[in-house]
């Protein structure tokens, strides 16, 4: 009796076994950015996992406010329902470095209706203009069977609450004169203010 008793004792007395610590909750896969414009409200999710560099490049602007007061300043049209809208920060002292280029045959990403990508000239020349699509375009996918420039344009994500801003948009008046080369015609006038970008989840 003495002896169980003693072990009872022993046991309660012990110190509890750690427990195997919580593993890390993981970083989200996206990040979602509100941008407020003049003519209503858009949202996007931007794939910071598939597309770390391009995503984490757009969020640096959002965080440091630089794309606040700027503009979407084109509407190219396909058709009168598909195209592009396209927006940035045009004043070159509140751009930051180009970055690496990350192809969609890497990020697994596409261009198709709503997505987010970076514009560009050569590859890894991309700052902050970025385009937001307007139906589908695969021709601007990375295709490595190509000749000459097979990388395409950088998807880095899609808008998930607003499209019939992002349809406005396209839809707003453009100028017959401004713009040059392939964008005469396609530059908007007035063009539409982004009041403020902020991350909202």
């Amino acid at each position: 009796m003495t002896k169980w008793l003693g072990l009872v004792l022993l046991s309660l007395c012990a110190p509890a076994l750690a427990q195997p610590g919580a593993a890390p909750t993981p970083a989200p896969s996206t990040v979602r950015v509100t941008l407020q414009t003049s003519l209503g409200t858009i949202v996007l999710e931007l794939e910071t996992r598939r597309a770390p560099i391009t995503a984490g490049n757009f969020l640096r602007y959002v965080d440091q406010r630089r794309l606040d007061g700027t503009n979407f300043y084109r509407a190219m049209r396909i058709t009168p329902e598909t195209g592009l809208v396209q927006g940035g920060v045009r004043d070159p002292r509140r751009l930051f470095p180009p970055i690496a280029h990350e192809p969609t045959s890497r990020t697994g990403l596409a261009h198709v209706d709503g997505a987010i990508s970076m514009a560009r000239t050569t590859p890894g020349s991309a700052q902050m203009d970025y385009f937001i699509m307007l139906g589908p375009a695969p021709s601007y996918d990375a295709n490595p069977g190509a000749g000459g420039d097979d990388l395409g344009f950088a998807v880095f994500g899609r808008v998930v609450e607003g499209m019939e801003v992002v349809r406005r948009i396209h839809q707003a008046p453009t100028s017959p004169t401004l713009g040059e080369g392939v964008m005469r015609g396609q530059m908007l006038e007035p063009q539409i203010r982004i009041i403020t970008a902020r991350r909202t989840g």
